[in-house]
């Protein structure tokens, strides 16, 4: 019985292997985007196997690059009913700016590809909060936090914001039991208002010094807890993966004016400083959290659009690892794989501060002494950088998903780690 079990159980992983195979050989070698592409092919530039995640008409945008998407094997993300993507293309595309086409939550299953709509709420909603342990999914509808549970849908209110502390939520810490956010004057969201482009209001916010307030909720109690004040564009806001109470934020503004990233410790309220610079517009930010918690990641330029690197903080030691990369394969965003061996790149047009005349790729990197050997996964030519791809490992680390525009709208796409062709 023992034998016919395991006989059983290698036929099982033979056939799910053959039938890999066979759908790999099926699918078109074709070129990625300026045309109608299917729900699969191979990228006939890089030999890898690209899926459509997104399998929906409308809109569809995965998360930040920091923001966790996944539960279990699902994978959750926004879908709009609206396809038409004409609009100011100076305006950065993300979902908190995503306000037309009846904007609701969905998760796609990463194995079957089947979706399904989580909420069904009118207004807009913003937020991409995951709590995978507990399956819910956090969002803010105007002043109100709510949460859905992604199987059974229920839904429950968590906080109202009061009327002299409009603020915003964008992160839950690892245990589960508080969201963290900032709050913002009423005079920096006029100027946003005002000023959409990214050219217009990321200086203008900048300049006007404006006080913002970190603060942490507690989802039993509903605690408000304002934990840090400065005058300062406190942006980024994010907790750490293993740690309960490291909380990281940055400085945002023109990185060559700001000491960049921070964390605060939401009990004590201990702040420090990750990374000092050691040369004139020294230039370093998008931080993201190393899935065991221990280092912060970054992107470092030394100095601004000469030299490029990743760089990995040790929390524990204050020790840097800097991996350099060459300017084409900078990134808007970086990311680490589970087993943290890997990372990945979303890319760039040549429009960005690397200023790359080949840089519009998806990258794979594995670490090599102090450098990066990278390798191209997907040809972003056909994609319109304003909607940043913002690139995610697959929980089994087997594949990149990100977004792009390759027919003119936003879908969620995944790309293979290995190579078929």
């Amino acid at each position: 019985m023992k034998q016919t079990r395991q006989l059983n159980r290698s036929v099982i992983v033979l056939s799910f292997a053959l039938l890999q195979l066979f759908s790999s050989e099926a699918q078109p070698v074709m070129k990625t985007g300026g045309q109608k592409m299917p729900d699969e092919w191979i990228d006939s530039s890089t030999g890898h196997r690209m899926v459509r995640l997104t399998r929906r008409s409308g809109n569809n945008y995965s998360f930040y690059f920091h923001n966790n998407p996944f539960v279990g094997n699902k994978m959750i993300f926004y879908g709009t009913d609206f396809l038409n993507t004409s609009r100011n293309d100076s305006v950065k595309v993300e979902t908190g700016n995503v306000t037309t086409g009846n904007k609701q939550i969905y998760t796609v299953d990463l194995g079957t590809m089947a979706i399904e709509q989580i909420t069904n709420r009118r207004g807009g909603m913003n937020g991409e909060i995951v709590a995978p342990k507990s399956k819910l999914v956090y969002y803010q509808v105007r002043d109100s936090v709510f949460s859905t549970h992604i199987e059974t849908k229920q839904t429950k209110l968590v906080y109202v914001f009061p009327a002299d502390f409009k603020a915003g939520v964008s992160t839950l810490n690892a245990d589960e039991t508080l969201l963290g956010g900032a709050w913002t004057t009423d005079a920096e969201k006029e100027i946003y208002r005002q000023n959409p482009g990214k050219g217009s209001y990321f200086n203008l916010i900048y300049e006007a010094k404006l006080p913002r307030t970190l603060f942490t909720i507690n989802v039993k109690t509903g605690e408000l807890k304002k934990i840090f004040t400065d005058s300062a564009w406190l942006n980024h806001v994010q907790f750490s993966n293993t740690d309960p109470s490291l909380l990281m934020f940055c400085h945002e503004g023109p990185w060559h004016k700001v000491n960049r990233i921070w964390t605060i410790d939401v009990q004590t309220s201990k702040i420090f400083q990750i990374h000092q610079r050691t040369m004139d517009m020294e230039i370093y930010g998008h931080e993201w959290f190393a899935p065991d918690g221990k280092t912060i990641w970054f992107d470092l330029q030394k100095p601004r659009s000469v030299n490029f690197f990743i760089n990995g903080w040790d929390i524990a030691t204050g020790k840097e690892k800097a991996y350099r990369i060459k300017r084409d394969e900078w990134s808007i965003h970086f990311n680490t794989s589970p087993d943290q061996q890997l990372f990945c790149g979303d890319g760039g047009d040549p429009g960005q501060v690397a200023r790359a005349k080949d840089g519009r790729w998806i990258y794979l990197f594995r670490p090599s002494g102090d450098s990066m050997i990278s390798e191209r996964l997907v040809d972003m030519q056909h994609h319109n950088y304003k909607t940043e791809p913002n690139v995610h490992f697959s929980p089994d680390g087997k594949w990149i998903i990100f977004r792009a525009t390759f027919e003119g709208h936003t879908d969620v796409y995944a790309v293979e780690v290995k190579k078929w062709k």
